[in-house]
């Protein structure tokens, strides 16, 4: 079970924090505090979805289940709120929504969303951006599984999830990251020694630091946009998903059929940033 925790003063939901306040003053009413404990199962798929959580901290990880394989096709942080599929109108969820690191959120009941939705359309806007946002990461995700390697699927992984619990320390586990990424369990301790030894992480029992930023970043390749088409700070949660889609069409546009092999990847959420990386198939993944 899920427990109450204390209603705090200032929301952590970028989402909610960012409504116009007669929108906010509308909503807040209608939000239950929880805590999210870790490894709790949120939602199942196909089961109608009866909440909806605006994560405040901690992270939830969405999973794709398939013949008896799972892998992560989404996270969601402070940026964002699970199922998305609430805000499209589907009574149930495709995915599994599973609490990888615990933490707060504000929660609403789906009908209740629903209907702020129809009424609120400035609600409805911010959530259908971070849909499309969700949407599109989900399936660049699926990209960068098929050409990238292991250590640069890693690599950007951890930067995702420091964005999404703003901090550099992670309290995941080996088996946690193998999991997600659908990678054998010693591949992953393999790069991350690797990473260890090169100074980019620093690792303790059931947590992870990432001691350079700059540097898994790079491993990563990872090249980041705001709105306007320029570098862009992570920091920023809510972004022009038009200016993104440009961003995203300039570069399949700009690259050629060969180079596509080499830089396949851009990824994209309403939190995170556009990334590229290069092309090396990863590891079969677990099944």
């Amino acid at each position: 079970m899920l427990l109450q925790w204390r209603k705090p003063t200032q929301l952590r939901n970028h989402i909610l924090a960012g409504l116009p306040p007669d929108d906010l003053a509308y909503i807040r009413p209608l939000l239950e505090p929880v805590v999210l404990k870790e490894r709790s199962v949120l939602q199942e798929p196909v089961r109608r979805t009866e909440y909806v959580d605006f994560v405040e901290t901690g992270i939830i990880s969405l999973m794709t289940l398939a013949r008896g394989s799972v892998l992560e096709t989404a996270m969601v942080g402070s940026q964002g709120f699970t199922p998305v599929s609430v805000a499209l109108g589907a009574p149930a969820s495709e995915h599994r929504s599973v609490v990888l690191v615990s933490g707060t959120a504000s929660r609403i009941a789906a009908d209740a969303l629903r209907r702020t939705m129809c009424e609120r359309p400035q609600i409805r806007e911010q959530l259908l951006r971070y849909v499309q946002s969700v949407m599109t990461h989900g399936s660049q995700i699926g990209l960068c599984g098929v050409w990238h390697r292991l250590e640069q699927r890693l690599a950007c992984w951890l930067c995702l999830a420091c964005d999404a619990i703003e901090s550099n320390v992670l309290p995941v586990t080996h088996d946690n990251i193998s999991t997600v990424l659908g990678l054998r369990r010693a591949g992953i301790t393999e790069a991350l020694n690797r990473f260890e030894e090169e100074g980019l992480v620093s690792k303790m029992r059931g947590l992870l630091e990432i001691r350079d930023t700059a540097k898994v970043e790079a491993k990563g390749l990872l090249l980041l946009w705001d709105d306007s088409g320029g570098i862009w700070s992570s920091k920023n949660p809510i972004a022009s998903s038009c200016a993104h889609r440009d961003a995203v069409n300039l570069v399949i546009q700009t690259v050629n059929a060969a180079e596509r092999q080499e830089r396949t990847c851009a990824w994209l959420s309403l939190a995170h940033p556009l990334a590229t990386c290069a092309s090396d198939r990863p590891e079969t993944a677990t099944r």
